[in-house]
């Protein structure tokens, strides 16, 4: 089947070097989207190796690869022990996460994903889930959206567009497509058009796939999941993502205060290869804009046991 012009992969070497590839390894790519990084660590892996990709977009699948090394299991990363598990695979060498959206999903008008076309307001990234983007704009009490556009797109007037939003529907005006609801909140528009559009469109997107809670939930599982010696590679495009990331790998922790055992030992479940975070060359960015917020962090997994999920 005929490739999509899905995604050009963010620091590809950079990804499969931190993996740090065993040839007969078994490794994990939670966000297959067009296949490139999952075909890098394919090139690197040998004969016996094993590739498990996620990707609960049914339009990955248009990507799927022909190699008997590779399985792709189309499914939410928040699943990731369940179905690893079904596969019977109880641990991995790796895994890799770049997270956010795929420059296809923003490419593709009927997605909903960008302010450039004017389509249904869905923002989906299981295209069977229950929650699109209108009905967040349609049904949500205005403290609720408030928070979500200061807290997901640190929109600084996020209170006034809040309140717009409610008010506009309040009056039966229709907020069901992009156009709409671009004409409806353009009154509370502050600085460049764009950055403020793209911030609105962020917070609604990680609001309608719960890409915080379903990221954490993820990130997790790895303590698990990933064998000790084994490598953990996660490419975040957005402040909490990376929060994350660097929490699990800093401080074995999503809180602010690292984890102990029954001992007062600190839980390290990661030991982090990169001191500074990896970001994009200039000629990246250059040829490739949206890359320019990229983040890449990259640990190995200690010999400490999981506590609980907090």
């Amino acid at each position: 089947m005929e490739e999509l012009n899905y995604h050009d992969p963010v620091m590809l070497q950079e990804c499969i070097d931190g993996l740090d590839i065993q040839p007969n390894g078994i490794y994990v790519d939670v966000t297959f989207g067009g296949g490139g990084h999952s075909k890098a660590i394919l090139n690197a892996l040998g004969p016996e190796g094993k590739l498990y990709a996620f990707d609960q977009d049914e339009d990955a699948a248009e990507n799927i690869i022909d190699d008997s090394r590779f399985k792709l299991l189309p499914h939410n990363f928040r699943f990731l022990k369940r179905f690893l598990r079904l596969e019977g695979v109880r641990k991995v060498d790796g895994l890799l996460a770049d997270l956010g959206v795929s420059s296809h999903q923003f490419d593709t008008a009927h997605r909903g994903f960008s302010f450039r076309f004017d389509a249904p307001l869905d923002m989906r990234m299981n295209q069977q889930g229950a929650k699109t983007a209108e009905d967040i704009v349609m049904k949500y009490a205005a403290r609720d959206l408030q928070a979500i556009f200061g807290q997901y797109g640190e929109v600084r007037n996020a209170k006034t567009l809040a309140q717009l939003i409610v008010k506009t529907r309040e009056s039966g005006v229709a907020l069901g497509t992009i156009g709409e609801f671009v004409a409806a909140i353009d009154p509370c528009i502050k600085g460049k058009r764009n950055r403020y559009l793209s911030q609105v469109f962020q917070a609604l997107r990680m609001e309608v796939n719960e890409e915080i809670d379903v990221l954490k939930e993820m990130l997790w599982q790895t303590t698990e999941v990933i064998k000790e010696g084994g490598r953990l590679v996660v490419m975040s495009y957005h402040s909490l993502e990376d929060r994350l990331a660097k929490g699990l790998i800093k401080k074995g922790t999503f809180e602010k205060e690292p984890e102990k055992d029954d001992f007062g030992n600190f839980y390290l479940p990661f030991k982090a290869v990169n001191k500074k975070i990896i970001i994009p060359n200039n000629e990246e960015i250059d040829r490739n804009p949206r890359a320019r917020s990229a983040k890449l962090r990259i640990a190995v997994r200690t010999d400490k046991k999981p506590l609980l999920f907090n």
